[in-house]
């Protein structure tokens, strides 16, 4: 998912304050913020790719190890993934070995740009086709509402709240699902930040599960 949420509009800044996202916002807060996101992103970005291919396998099964210790029974449960780009975190092995357990894996599809995400069901033999920016998606369309959505960050600071690409669109889906919705953000251990600067739209994980097998629990911080 792009990185487009955190450009500036296409007006300038002539008025005390600008709408993003229905929330009224500083604009000259709202550039500072962006420019520093963008500028962590680079920096994490390139961290990534220093990972070697050996590395990438141990994090990812460090995380799934986690994820199963604490999902416990996992039957009938419906859970949200994601199918990786920019070198996150891969789970696909755990997605197949979840759905062996009973459990009804979906994937985020992207169904109108800027607007909140779709999760569609996906299962080890099913069709896949190409979504927005080329991001496999499920080929059925059958529309599900997770109970968990396991989600993909660059970065995480100390309240939880998650870097992303920068489209913007799990905040967005994530505010309008229930309240017990159970997210739980994943990454590399060296994701750790003090603050991504907060913005009225961000929404904190519930729990962040990083590849040295760190758990932490936030509590659900949602206004």
């Amino acid at each position: 998912m792009t990185d487009d949420h955190d450009e500036m509009p296409g007006s300038e800044a002539c008025f005390a304050h600008l709408l993003v996202d229905g929330h009224v916002v500083d604009p000259q807060t709202w550039k500072d913020v962006s420019l520093f996101r963008k500028a962590e992103r680079r920096r994490l970005y390139a961290a990534r790719q220093g990972v070697s291919p050996a590395e990438r396998k141990d994090m990812a099964a460090a995380i799934s190890s986690r994820l199963t210790e604490m999902l416990g029974d996992i039957s009938g449960r419906t859970i949200a993934l994601y199918w990786p780009i920019r070198g996150e975190i891969n789970l696909r092995a755990w997605m197949v070995e979840a759905a062996s357990r009973g459990a009804r894996i979906c994937l985020p599809v992207v169904v109108e740009k800027h607007q909140p995400v779709e999760f569609h069901r996906w299962t080890p033999d099913c069709a896949m086709a190409k979504g927005f920016w080329n991001i496999p998606v499920p080929a059925n369309g059958e529309p599900l509402v997770p109970e968990v959505v396991i989600v993909p960050l660059l970065g995480v600071d100390e309240q939880g709240y998650r870097l992303g690409n920068g489209g913007g669109y799990y905040d967005r889906t994530l505010a309008q699902l229930p309240g017990d919705l159970l997210s739980i953000g994943v990454g590399q251990s060296f994701a750790r930040m003090k603050t991504i600067f907060p913005m009225p739209w961000d929404i904190p994980m519930k729990r962040v599960v990083l590849s040295d097998g760190a758990v932490t629990s936030y509590g659900d911080n949602r206004s």
